[in-house]
């Protein structure tokens, strides 16, 4: 084996869910990272206590408990994976991995092995099952020969999970061996008395720090958030979410520019639920001015052995990092803060809109993230190619102000990101630039076309001829309007309407022409005012035939169409038969407003029928192209 070796498909295993990943082994020891970006978990060798190997359903287990008590588990080796790992884990960490076996026989009575904070539950010298017992939020004793644990409640693990475990109960008899007592203090009592030196219990009574009031921004509200030793509570007046810390996946620190506030994300995988809306990112709006001293409810002794270096007795100063500190010292979450890119104001951001959204574009060293709603991070590796578009490309009006930014993603989604300001046009290409991500060019072919794109808005001269126009013509085809735009008309002396034909011949006119195309009109003029805007093809004076206007070729195949189209084909019916005085404009409005308040879930269906029209469109205008192309080149060779 290699360093750096990958294994594919490898489920993490445990209370947040199981999810596929690819597990890495190298020299600094061992990485998992959730397929489709997310949650990334990485294990120094210096912290590897103990590794074990277990055979199960289809497959192999790898566990790995490392010095804070924790343990993982990483199911989906195959056998020949099995020697291969350990000698390379026993080469390069130092550690024997033992083998351990799996109890299938069902029997509920066995011994209790508490190795750290994990319970394992042994039936012989096989494993039942385990516990950790950082997940335990209450024991108590039930009677003299019963021992109760329950779990913490995760409002994330109904994201990814129709059960779990929420408590267990333990029946010692008297006669027990391993757990000695004696009349005042029987065996259960003692396995309880175990249990509550490893558990987290009492975290979930008192706070070790508290934010009241606190404006969260999604899921909208204001809230009271308690940080506790292993989890974190958001209590508002109708909703209240706990959340472990193992489900943060990363922490953002993000100030608005030029604002009184500063947002502060946590990155959940899995996501927390509210009915049936997910959420994977809590965003916490913070003023950036205001000031804050909190002293921490932890004993010196847990500060020293736990949280050494990662927490102090008491802190002072901005609320956003003081808040930012404590939960990082607390959940371990890595911090990711603005990069190198700046706006044209120096701030970190660009304003822009999303689905109807106005917020803020953050540029980040590894990914893009819009803020506050709809809250969407993009990661730079899931991104296929980017490409900057002219506001407004296909509508009735073009800006020449604003351009839009669409992200093209490797699984086929789309973000458009809509009226960014023109002059932040050359800091955000440089940036994406940089980053090496592919730029479609103004071909669209796929090409990076760096010193193609940056001329598309350099400047804002309103008489310059803009790439972008014949752009937006080429897209927009028969479809759309064949009127000019005025702003991009050359000739000043054209008093023609702007809807003329001959505006295109006329801006590209030399100055030696000029004067002879004018004398001809005025000669027209005079001789057949009535004739002065005739018909295409039937110019009796000899003057030079008029550009003929396209027409829409019959044979062109459909465009696709959007996943609001096929949505309003789907509710149209049942809207007009509830209200069927409502005129035509009002029934638009209100399906635009049922979809603007629809879940991504709920618009799947549709995006799914839009999807696959896309493609049938793009399959079809390539045999269009192709069958264009080859009549173009038999009317050549004719000529």
């Amino acid at each position: 084996m290699t360093d750096g070796h990958h294994f594919n498909n490898i489920l993490l295993g445990g209370r947040g869910g199981t999810n596929p990943g690819q597990f890495k082994v190298y020299s600094g020891g061992l990485a998992w990272k959730r397929q489709g970006g997310g949650k990334t978990i990485e294990i120094d060798k210096a912290d590897v206590t103990a590794v074990t190997w277990m055979k199960v359903p289809r497959a192999y287990q790898l566990g790995v408990r490392i010095k804070d008590g924790l343990f993982y588990r990483f199911i989906g080796f195959r056998e020949q994976d099995v020697s291969s790992l350990t000698n390379f884990i026993q080469k390069n960490m130092g550690v024997t991995p033992d083998e351990k076996q799996l109890s299938v026989s069902g029997h509920n009575w066995g011994g209790i092995d508490i190795d750290g904070n994990m319970l394992t539950f042994m039936v012989g010298s096989k494993q039942a099952f385990e516990v950790s017992l950082a997940d335990v939020a209450q024991t108590q004793m039930q009677g003299k020969t019963d021992v109760l644990l329950e779990l913490h409640v995760d409002d994330t693990t109904g994201a990814n999970e129709k059960d779990s475990l929420m408590d267990l109960s333990f029946h010692v008899p008297t006669s027990n061996t391993q757990f000695v007592g004696d009349e005042n203090r029987p065996p259960a009592h003692i396995l309880w008395e175990t249990i509550l030196k490893f558990a987290d219990v009492g975290s979930s009574e008192e706070p070790v720090v508290t934010f009241d009031g606190i404006a969260i921004l999604t899921p909208r509200g204001r809230y009271s958030v308690e940080l506790h030793l292993s989890f974190l509570r958001l209590q508002g007046q109708a909703n209240d979410f706990k959340i472990q810390y193992s489900s943060i996946v990363r922490l953002f620190l993000l100030p608005k520019s030029n604002n009184p506030h500063t947002f502060v994300v946590i990155t959940l995988d899995p996501p927390i639920r509210k009915g049936q809306t997910l959420y994977p990112h809590i965003v916490i709006q913070f003023e950036t001015e205001a000031v804050v001293e909190r002293d921490l409810a932890l004993s010196k002794e847990l500060l020293v052995d736990k949280y050494k270096d990662r927490l102090e007795e008491s802190y002072k100063g901005l609320i956003h990092e003081v808040f930012t500190k404590v939960l990082r010292g607390l959940s371990g979450a890595k911090v990711t803060r603005p990069g190198s890119f700046r706006s044209c104001q120096d701030g970190y951001a660009v304003k822009s809109s999303l689905k109807a959204e106005d917020g803020l574009l953050y540029p980040l060293e590894k990914g893009f993230f819009f803020l506050p709603k709809p809250p969407t991070l993009i990661l730079h590796e899931e991104i296929e190619f980017v490409e900057f578009e002219r506001h407004g490309a296909g509508g009735a009006s073009i800006s020449s102000h604003y351009f839009d930014l669409l992200v093209k993603l490797k699984n086929d989604q789309e973000h458009l990101f809509r009226n960014i300001q023109r002059n932040e046009y050359h800091n955000l290409f440089n940036f994406i630039n940089g980053k090496n991500i592919k730029i479609m060019n103004l071909g669209g072919d796929g090409q990076g076309a760096s010193g193609v794109v940056t001329d598309v808005l350099r400047d804002t001269d309103d008489d310059a001829v803009d790439p972008h126009l014949e752009r937006i013509k080429n897209q927009a085809g028969d479809d759309e309007s064949d009127e000019e735009d005025e702003d991009f008309v050359a000739d000043k002396d054209d008093s023609g309407s702007p809807t003329d034909d001959s505006g295109d011949e006329e801006s590209d006119a030399s100055d030696s022409g000029g004067e002879k195309e004018k004398s001809s009109k005025k000669e027209a003029s005079s001789s057949k005012p009535v004739q002065k805007r005739k018909p295409k093809g039937r110019d009796d004076e000899g003057h030079e035939k008029k550009k003929a206007k396209k027409k829409k070729d019959p044979n062109a195949p459909k465009r696709a169409m959007t996943p609001f189209m096929y949505f309003s084909m789907a509710e149209r019916g049942n809207m007009k038969s509830s209200n069927p005085d409502l005129p035509t404009t009002e029934i638009a409005k209100k399906l635009g407003e049922m979809w603007q308040k629809m879940s991504s879930e709920e618009k799947q269906p549709y995006i799914q029928q839009a999807q696959v029209d896309k493609k049938r469109y793009e399959k079809e205008s390539a045999v269009y192209r192709g069958e264009a192309t080859a009549d173009v080149d038999s009317g050549n060779e004719s000529d």
